[in-house]
């Protein structure tokens, strides 16, 4: 069983070989009433990575260490700079699934090796306010290292951590800077043990590409495009895994993102390789979406239930809502951790890497962005038009509620595709960006309202054949319909804003 810590620390470099040997007089950093000595603790760490250090490379770490009140597996997660999630397993002999699952995007079928050993005496201190709280926990490591493989060589260091109290004020790690840096003493250069480690025990190695040249073809852009999603994808792995909020949807989007990208620029890439990385894409998002869908919908469902007045609510309504979606729940949590552990989410992944590495270019992708680009640009436009039109000149029902439905699909691809184009057309694409954002939104909202009053239609059956009141699925439905006639309203004249805007 794995749990889950947030660390926001920052590191220093330590005293100088001729300098002190212990930590500075922190007693007038503002906010702290004292400073309490917890004495030496000996941490033994063995940190762990593939052989070409792709953990590394993410600026992931792995890690087994005994000693402290810690003892265990610990893996780094990087949230932003000086913030990282810490996840923790029990001490055993080899790396626990918990942990190796989350970096499984990153490592694919590679093994796990020990990379660096990291000896260190660490000198803590607790800083505590007037009523005994802590405010931080400050430390003076003494570090070893050792390396194990990838190269050869120890390296020595002192080094000082702080690390902010659970629920602190981030603000009071600036007053210790202040403090420390009086004592002359500046911040780390690297960013955390075992990449200094990597960098004095040996050359170190990485699996991640260097910095990528700046585009300059249309190929060059589309593959920006494709390699962001890509890498989305990788790092949203472990959130997904974790259940992170909107990560689940974040990955499902990327995976959008890139087969709509094929799709827009076909004379950019070879369909006959993308087709079916798409279509193994589509799988994906599906697996992703199993309950989200459900979820957006019965969401919505209560929040309208929950906008009624008491008296406009008859009968066991909630109780209908709860038990229906109940039954429409078609996955788990654990499903969704099998796909990500199987085989062909592997393959997918693997396919993704060939696809940037040694992507299917067209005769179209050496050519000026300016013309390939805005060329597939202006297409996807042209559909959403064509079909906005279209609904325009229907009268309401089934069939305008269908080419509303269409026109939001291709104003999903108009925009994906605006996205990719903005590095090489800059503002018009941009601007293309946001009035497809908006045309999507109220579409949209109008595509959830027909679903919703399909739901409705549904619950009511149910509710009628039980021998239940059904007077506020009509009411509910009632509300519904006023929600797509007000934004089939404001269809006419968001669309005359959207194309006095554009420019593509």
């Amino acid at each position: 069983m794995a749990d889950t810590k947030r660390e926001i620390e920052r590191k220093y470099e330590g005293p100088s070989a001729g300098g002190d040997t212990g930590l500075p007089d922190l007693t007038r950093v503002p906010g702290v009433a004292g400073v309490i000595d917890k004495g030496l603790a000996e941490l033994d760490a063995t940190y762990y990575d593939t052989a070409d250090q792709r953990l590394a490379a993410a600026s992931l770490t792995l890690r087994r260490r005994t000693g402290g009140d810690d003892a265990g597996w610990h893996l780094k997660l990087p949230v932003s700079e000086g913030v990282r999630d810490e996840i923790r397993a029990p001490l055993s002999d080899t790396v626990p699934r918990a942990l190796s699952g989350l970096v499984r995007s990153r490592v694919r079928d590679a093994e796990l090796v020990p990379l660096v050993r990291l000896l260190s005496a660490r000198d803590v201190r607790h800083l505590v306010d007037a009523s005994g709280a802590l405010l931080a926990e400050v430390s003076l490591d003494r570090v070893h290292a050792e390396r194990l493989s990838g190269g050869k060589g120890t390296a020595e260091w002192t080094e000082i951590e702080v690390e902010l109290a659970d629920d602190g004020d981030p603000a009071f790690l600036d007053k210790v800077e202040k403090k420390l840096r009086k004592a002359g003493i500046s911040r780390s250069s690297a960013p955390s043990k075992l990449a200094r480690a990597l960098g004095e025990t040996g050359k170190k190695k990485s699996a991640a590409a260097g910095p990528e040249d700046a585009p300059v073809t249309a190929g060059d852009h589309v593959l920006a495009y494709l390699r962001a999603q890509r890498d989305a994808i990788v790092e949203l792995d472990p959130a997904v895994r974790r259940d992170v909020y909107d990560s689940v949807h974040s990955m499902r989007v990327a995976t959008r993102r890139m087969r709509s990208a094929f799709r827009s620029y076909a004379k950019v890439l070879d369909r006959s390789v993308t087709d079916p990385i798409g279509d193994e894409l589509k799988w994906l998002a599906g697996e992703l979406g199993v309950d989200r869908d459900q979820e957006v919908l019965t969401e919505r469902l209560t929040e309208s239930l929950d906008g009624l007045p008491r008296t406009l609510v008859a009968g066991p309504v909630r109780t209908r809502l709860r038990t229906w979606a109940h039954a429409r729940s078609g996955g788990s949590r654990r499903r969704l951790i099998a796909v990500l552990d199987g085989s062909r989410y592997l393959d997918l992944l693997i396919a993704l890497d060939a696809l940037v590495t040694d992507p299917p270019l067209l005769e179209a992708a050496g050519g000026d962005p300016s013309t390939v680009i805005a060329k597939a640009v202006r297409k996807d436009y042209g559909k959403v038009a064509g079909l906005v039109g279209q609904a325009l000149d229907l009268p309401p029902g089934a069939d305008r509620d269908g080419a509303m439905h269409e026109a939001r699909k291709k104003a999903k691809r108009a925009r994906y595709a605006a996205e990719a184009a903005t590095p090489a057309l800059g503002g018009p694409a941009d601007d293309l960006v946001r009035s497809m954002k908006s045309l999507q939104t109220l579409l949209g909202d109008h595509q959830d309202s027909v679903m919703t009053r399909e739901a409705l239609r549904e619950l009511s059956a149910q509710a009628h054949g039980a021998g239940e009141n059904a007077f506020t699925y009509g009411v509910l439905y009632g509300r519904e319909e006023q929600r797509a006639a007000a934004a089939e309203a404001a269809l006419p004249g968001l669309w005359e804003a959207v194309e006095e805007q554009t420019a593509v």
